[in-house]
């Protein structure tokens, strides 16, 4: 059976009030992506399930499918205050891919926890046979667990 689920963690020392804080920003996904894709972003501060603000992504910098410079729209799907935030995107593929991003934050001593996960197990049939998944690799993540610590340390 194939993976379809990264899972990586990181002790980052700061509280998760202020980790959830960025998470929750629009800009902050920007200030800490380590794939170059995302370029700006515009909308409120997430504050539930169901909010969304929009990304303006340049594909390029991956260089692994022609889409160039585009915009998606980013659903939170999950978010419990202070300990996890998950969300999806839609944009000019449609229907929707159903891919899944996310944070979990627990408190430790000396800071915080921090589980972040890409999940593409849900994704359609055609998204699947075209060969792009996963998009972001699990060294992807961690290198962005590492921007995140920097940010808020």
């Amino acid at each position: 059976m194939t993976t379809e689920r990264f899972e990586v963690q990181r002790q980052i020392a700061a509280a998760p009030e202020k980790i959830f804080a960025l998470l929750c920003d629009p800009a902050g996904h920007v200030a800490i992506d380590s794939s170059g894709m995302l370029q700006s972003a515009e909308g409120d501060a997430v504050r539930g399930t169901g909010d969304e603000f929009v990304v303006h992504m340049d594909r390029e910098s991956l260089n692994d499918y022609p889409l160039g410079k585009y915009d998606v729209t980013v659903i939170i799907t999950k978010f419990e205050q202070d300990a996890l935030i998950e969300w999806t995107i839609s944009g000019q593929v449609q229907p929707p891919i159903r891919h899944l991003y996310g944070y979990r934050l627990k408190a430790s001593e000396g800071g915080t926890l921090v589980t972040s996960y890409y999940d593409w197990s849900e994704i359609e049939e055609r998204y699947r046979e075209a060969g792009i998944f996963p998009v972001i690799p699990e060294a992807g993540l961690r290198a962005t667990l590492g921007i995140l610590a920097r940010n808020v340390e």
